[in-house]
């Protein structure tokens, strides 16, 4: 299925008209530091709910790691239940409920602050904002090099004009419109992530039949694993690895662990339970929240795995092996 250029160019025209319409709604509703820097204090729960999950998922969430589950399999879901119950249940009822209040007891507008002002040290409110302010731009500039790179192969857009344009309308929302407009622009992407990856789900399995089918074809193809990987314990793309391998350890350790786990240390996550009013509103981002990451991650990885089936029955190739079984 293709899109012609002029129809790709509309719809990214009317997505960021969407964007600066929002970027201006934050503008009109910042009225003091509390407004710029925590939305007030007063964010809706859904919008909480769909900005803290497409702050989450980024490129390396969908393409990294469903690259990732074409190579391991479908054991990579468990780091979606990791997601969803640490991330998000945890996160929220948890951590987040004692973030909040503290960070609104203190006044702590940012979450160096809030650090500072909790342990009562200048140094761990200066040490992390200079982390924050070190490493953020350099994770923003990823994220502005692969928009940069959607606009150059779908438009034919220049890669150094394209950043600039992606430069400027996220300069203009973030500047004038705060953590308002960042949070309306982030729900309307994170709906827009849903609807889309709920489309590759269904184009996914109606080509390979259907869901039993598709999962029947991927079991079979377990004797098609290249050598290498079955000498590393791999078992199949709807199998574990070996308990204790090698491919075991790298992805229960390392992947559903460590990323499962991590999460609870993202500054640019922290910081947004801090914006909602009482934990109600956390408790009830978490029914909209935890189906997001479950739909992000879970059909992420379950594609990547399938990735291999697709191959196969249309070009005879395993996909990771990049040539004939």
């Amino acid at each position: 299925m293709t899109v012609s250029t002029p129809v790709l160019g509309i719809v990214v025209l009317v997505y960021l008209m969407a964007t600066f319409y929002l970027g201006w709604i934050g503008y009109k509703k910042t009225k003091d530091t509390d407004d710029y820097m925590l939305a007030g204090r007063k964010i809706n729960s859904y919008v909480l709910a769909l900005s803290y999950g497409a702050t989450f998922i980024s490129t390396s969430a969908i393409v990294g790691f469903g690259g990732a589950a074409g190579v391991l399999g479908m054991g990579l879901l468990w780091l979606t239940f990791m997601n969803v119950f640490v991330g998000i249940f945890i996160a929220f009822v948890v951590f987040g409920s004692r973030t909040r209040r503290i960070g609104f007891n203190l006044k702590a507008v940012t979450f160096p602050e809030l650090l500072g002002k909790r342990f009562e040290s200048k140094f761990i409110q200066g040490f992390s904002g200079i982390l924050l302010g070190t490493f953020m731009p350099i994770y923003s500039g990823i994220v502005l090099i692969g928009a940069a790179r959607f606009l150059e192969t779908t438009l034919g857009i220049n890669y150094n004009v394209a950043v600039l344009i992606f430069t400027v309308i996220v300069a203009a929302y973030v500047i004038t419109g705060g953590l308002i407009a960042v949070m309306y622009t982030d729900a309307l992407q994170g709906a827009l992530m849903f609807f889309g990856m709920a489309v590759l789900m269904i184009l996914t399995y109606s080509k390979l039949g259907g869901i039993t089918e598709a999962h029947r074809l991927l079991t079979d193809m377990a004797p098609l694993v290249p050598e290498t990987l079955m000498q590393q314990g791999h078992l199949g793309w709807t199998a574990m690895p070996a308990f204790g391998s090698t491919i075991w350890w790298t992805l229960v350790s390392t992947l559903v662990l460590g990323v499962g786990i991590g999460v609870l240390a993202q500054p640019q996550l922290a910081v947004r339970f801090m914006t909602v009013k009482d934990d109600r509103a956390l408790n009830r981002a978490v029914l909209v929240g935890g189906p997001f990451i479950f739909m992000m991650t879970g059909v992420s990885f379950t594609v990547g795995a399938l990735s291999n089936a697709y191959f196969y029955e249309t070009q005879n190739l395993i996909s990771i092996a990049g040539s004939c079984p």
